[in-house]
């Protein structure tokens, strides 16, 4: 019997292979994301791959614990797990790259917003809140590059999320954090230290 390593390094594999098909024979737009974003959720739905033993919840107080699952060479399509406590918050952010967030257990709120001001005055931005979706097991959220969003943890009890991004996290040095109520913006750090997926 395979472990659940040997599965999950395949599984991961095969959906990378299919996610860079996908993106190599068709322009970068909504249509391509939400078959990328099909193509996470078919992982997501592999609940056993991303198990408690694996992937340890972050220490209590602690509000998220990152996983780096797989990059490729140059850093591009890159997978992590996310284990996030309630309580957790991030700020309304772009990416400058196209993401997908797929649900593996527990629900997440994000928010996304549309920008008003031109962005020609540096620090400054002036945000509304334009729709809010719940991910949950089964569905997910797409996200091109300048799309903005916010996240926001409920519940009683850590969430397990796939994103997946047209690169790594760590390479992603413009990113953009917003501040609604002062109406600034400023360039946002990765947060969380990312951690190494140790297989087992």
């Amino acid at each position: 019997m395979e472990s659940s390593s040997t599965l999950r390094r395949q599984a991961v594999a095969e959906t990378l292979q299919r996610v860079r098909q996908t993106i190599a024979e068709r322009p970068m737009d909504r249509p391509t994301l939400d078959r990328v974003l099909d193509t996470l959720k078919q992982l997501a739905a592999r609940r056993e791959l991303w198990n408690e033993a694996d992937y340890p919840a972050p220490a209590p107080d602690e509000h998220q614990a990152r996983y780096l699952i797989d990059q490729g060479d140059d850093q591009s399509i890159a997978l992590y797990l996310n284990v996030m406590r309630p309580g957790k918050r991030i700020p309304p952010h772009d990416h400058t790259t196209w993401a997908c967030i797929a649900a593996v257990e527990g629900e997440e709120c994000n928010t996304l917003y549309r920008r008003l001001d031109d962005g020609t005055q540096p620090g400054r931005a002036k945000l509304e809140e334009a729709e809010r979706h719940i991910v949950g097991p089964g569905n997910g959220i797409a996200l091109l590059a300048d799309d903005i969003h916010s996240v926001r943890i409920d519940g009683d009890r850590p969430i397990r999320h796939l994103h997946l991004y047209g690169r790594a996290l760590e390479t992603l040095t413009g990113r953009t954090a917003f501040d609604l109520e002062a109406e600034t913006c400023r360039i946002m750090d990765i947060g969380v230290k990312t951690r190494r997926a140790e297989e087992r």
